[in-house]
């Protein structure tokens, strides 16, 4: 017996104006088990197929290219006899209705420790909405290589830091973190990087800290990608023109109220670009978020796609070309 479907968000205005309907799932996701994982990198991947459209395709895979439908997990679908034509097939099907966001989960350390312990957290960290950060986290990642292990010591140190159910006191954890933070210094990483772990204060880590444990839910957890996947995800969709419906397999970091807090802020951050065709832009305070369905991928064959495309694509990242990363414009503006 199946349990309820946790979280989501529900669809509680009418639309504003043009709107996409898009189906998602990740591979890669191990929670905050982010340094000692097989997976590198996560993929979020998002279609916008109808549901007799995704039919189609899983069929024409089972059926043309001979696919058993266990073999439609991207493990055993690339393995399989024949898999590197059913790749390119399968692609090809969903060029212009497909998008991969990818995610290196060492630079999404590196990115939470800049936003997080030299900024002030919040809902925009992570995504474009934040990209006044990025060179920050961008210099101190680039000299990773100069480290050697301590700077695995240094994000492990991090990890524990920030984990919901930390190991052991926070004193303990902030001491621990400034002790690989200096370990680091002694490299001379650059003058940017060093730059970056200066800036470190102890003060304001341990009031960061401090909001977590008291479970401050203006701050987002630091250790969940999915998030700021999701709103990249909508963010590409959108353009800035439409808002977004999604559909998305069950995941329990997506509750009701860290999507209603990610909604209100892209609220205020996804006005369209200088280059975008403003004829279907979004009003001022419309989020291009407009709901998040949950639902259980074996009921949507819309989301075994976006889990068979996510799976392929976090084992052959070369694949993620410019037709994945970019969603084309609205093609028929539904209203």
């Amino acid at each position: 017996m199946r349990s309820p479907l946790q979280g989501g968000l529900p669809l509680r205005d009418a639309v504003v104006g043009a709107v996409v309907e898009i189906a998602c799932d990740e591979s890669g996701f191990s929670g905050t088990n982010l340094l000692h994982s097989t997976a590198p990198v996560i993929t979020h991947a998002s279609v916008d197929l109808m549901v007799d459209e995704a039919v189609a395709l899983i069929t024409e895979l089972r059926s043309g290219f001979r696919f058993s439908p266990h073999e439609l997990k991207s493990g055993r679908f690339l393995r399989g006899s024949g898999a590197d034509e059913a790749l390119e097939w399968f692609l090809t099907a969903l060029t212009g209705r497909a998008h991969v966001h990818l995610i290196d989960k060492e630079f999404f350390l590196v990115t939470r420790i800049v936003e997080f312990l030299l900024a002030e957290p919040s809902y925009a960290a992570g995504t474009r909405l934040a990209l006044d950060q990025r060179p920050t986290a961008l210099a101190l990642y680039t000299a990773r290589h100069s480290a050697g292990s301590d700077w695995g010591d240094f994000l492990a140190a991090f990890v524990d830091l920030v984990r919901m159910k930390r190991r052991v006191p926070v004193r303990q954890s902030v001491q621990r973190f400034f002790q690989a933070r200096d370990a680091l210094l002694h490299h001379r990483l650059g003058a940017a990087a060093d730059a970056v772990l200066d800036g470190l204060d102890p003060g304001h880590v341990r009031a960061v800290v401090a909001r977590l444990d008291d479970d401050d839910r203006s701050v987002p957890p630091p250790l969940e990608p999915l998030l700021p996947a999701l709103a990249e995800t909508v963010l590409s969709w959108s353009g800035g023109q439409r808002q977004v419906l999604v559909t998305h397999d069950e995941q329990s970091a997506l509750t009701a109220d860290r999507l209603t807090r990610l909604q209100r802020m892209m609220a205020g951050g996804g006005a369209p670009s200088a280059a975008a065709d403003t004829t279907w832009a979004l009003p001022d305070g419309v989020s291009p978020l407009a709901g998040l369905v949950m639902v259980d991928s074996r009921d949507d064959p819309r989301v075994q796609v976006a889990d068979l495309l996510a799976g392929v694509a976090r084992r052959r990242p070369g694949i993620i070309g410019d037709a994945l990363r970019q969603p084309p414009p609205p093609r028929d503006p539904v209203v």
